[in-house]
């Protein structure tokens, strides 16, 4: 929910969030228009966030066109309007609107809107348990260019993790009550405290059809095992039940904790690169 103070405010908390949203700006501003140059607003995936550009449908359009963006389109254009400068890349982009030819407004203004994306294309790793091994996971990855949460029931486990900008706790009694809010692209890590609290959270990303680049639960083949067929026996298709990794990491190293995060940070590293490779 956005706190009651101002732009700047909000869009320091958006971007320590993670999460990715746009900045619409008016920059210019010709004839009648429904704002002040220099009008402001953020934009999420799920909407309008904070400020307004005018209202009405130069806002609308506005947001529809932000929204574009998040999903790696650039803010478009009616036919006979103002190109973006730039194409498909989630960089800032500048477009004109004729007010009536382009928004189907009566006024004849014609505003220009500079948009900028936060927090686009961040490496984005959830995950559950705030045990030794997964501290030491988080350790290891924080000098990477990534945005981290850690979830677990545990307030005082959450509480011996380092504060550091990339990184978000939250305690949560039900961590699978999370997952509908998680980035698509996110690579997910179970490392609760055991396959009884692991379970729940891989039968929720099943039900909800859920797909992460990377779904890892830590343990053995054993492990694995069991995991599959009490998936299988809650009606979980063959398909979907097969569709994570576990044991997690690349075979290297002790049990220590450390180099037990040396080897999964080293895997997650190798999946990236894999994905963003070409075909």
């Amino acid at each position: 929910m956005p706190s009651p103070h101002g732009y700047v405010e909000r869009l320091a908390e958006l971007a320590a969030a993670g999460a990715p949203f746009v900045s619409v700006t008016l920059v210019g501003a010709v004839g009648s228009t429904p704002s002040d140059v220099g009008s402001k607003m953020l934009v999420t995936a799920a909407g309008l966030d904070f400020g307004t550009v005018g209202g009405g449908r130069v806002e609308a359009k506005a947001i529809a066109a932000a929204q574009q963006l998040l999903h790696n389109e650039p803010p478009t254009c009616e036919p006979g309007g103002s190109s973006p400068r730039s194409s498909v890349t989630p960089s800032p982009q500048l477009v004109e609107w004729n007010l009536q030819r382009d928004v189907g407004m009566t006024c004849g203004g014609v505003v220009q809107l500079f948009f900028e994306i936060y927090n686009h294309g961040e490496w984005q790793i959830v995950i559950f348990g705030a045990g030794h091994v997964a501290a030491a996971v988080i350790a290891a990855l924080l000098p990477l260019p990534c945005r981290i949460l850690c979830v677990d029931p545990r307030d005082e486990w959450l509480a011996k993790l380092p504060d550091h900008p990339r990184l978000r706790r939250h305690c949560l009694a039900d961590p699978a009550a999370l997952l509908g809010d998680l980035p698509r692209d996110a690579f997910v890590l179970c490392m609760t405290m055991g396959h009884r609290t692991d379970r729940p959270i891989l039968e929720a990303i099943f039900r909800q059809g859920q797909k992460f680049p990377y779904l890892g639960v830590i343990g053995s083949a054993a492990k694995r095992a069991v995991l599959r067929r009490e998936l299988l026996a809650s009606g979980i298709p063959e398909e979907q039940a097969d569709a994570f990794h576990c044991p997690i990491g690349l075979p290297l190293g002790s049990n220590l904790p450390a180099e037990i995060a040396i080897s999964v940070v080293a895997q997650l590293l190798q999946v990236r690169d894999a994905l963003k490779s070409p075909a």
